[in-house]
């Protein structure tokens, strides 16, 4: 055999393992997209920080007019996860407009706040909108993928909460959480516990969510 031909895998597999790692966390953001917030913890049980980029497109025909006539950048925002190796960082996974932006019209009420978390090497992302409550959705690495193994809401009025709402897709079981204390202050909620069975045949991918704003999960 050729010894030219010998090398050639040698030569291809640096060649790939370049592009699949790089050193720094900046080096996997695209064309026309900048870094919005990035969130450090482990997410793979290596002990070793991994990252998770926020990026936002760059796109001058989305900053728009609002309705208070102020200039306001509706591009959307996508994330990217890296997990940390000894040798720089490896993608893990992607989704490059998944979230919308943080100047979206939320009508009579403000749009909800996007934030990262990292803990117990899961990955939250948690929609907080003040005193109307939050919504959460709980993302673990596995079958080389980030799916969707849990989902928690809270419905407040105030300091009270109306209705706390928690999805097991690993168990495929729903709590729902209704106060039926009619005069609570906060704090002196009565709850109602109803426990539902729900139906998935596969769980929902990190990478193949189109739009946060889009999943319903008054379907499970």
């Amino acid at each position: 055999m050729n010894k030219s031909l010998k090398i050639l895998p040698f030569f291809l597999l640096i060649i790939f393992g370049c592009k699949a790692q790089r050193n720094e966390p900046s080096d996997f953001i695209p064309k026309d997209y900048v870094e919005f917030e990035k969130y450090f913890g482990d997410l793979n049980k290596d002990g070793l920080d991994d990252c998770v980029l926020i990026i936002k497109k760059v796109d001058t025909t989305n900053i728009v007019i609002n309705q208070f006539d102020k200039k306001v950048d509706r591009n959307r925002r996508g994330i990217i996860v890296l997990f940390k190796t000894k040798n720089g960082y490896q993608l893990a996974d992607k989704n490059y407009n998944c979230f919308s932006s943080e100047n979206e019209d939320g009508g009579v009420y403000f749009p909800p706040d996007l934030w990262i978390e990292i803990k117990k090497e899961k990955l939250y992302v948690h929609y907080g909108h003040g005193r109307y409550g939050y919504w959460e959705y709980t993302f673990r690495f596995q079958n080389s993928n980030f799916e969707l193994i849990g989902y928690d809401s809270s419905s407040n009025r105030g300091p009270v909460t109306n209705t706390k709402t928690s999805i097991n897709f690993l168990t495929k079981k729903k709590l729902i959480k209704e106060n039926t204390n009619e005069n609570a202050e906060g704090g002196d909620e009565t709850f109602k516990e109803t426990w539902n069975n729900i139906e998935i045949e596969n769980l929902i991918k990190l990478s193949e969510i189109k739009d946060f704003d889009e999943l319903d999960m008054y379907n499970y």
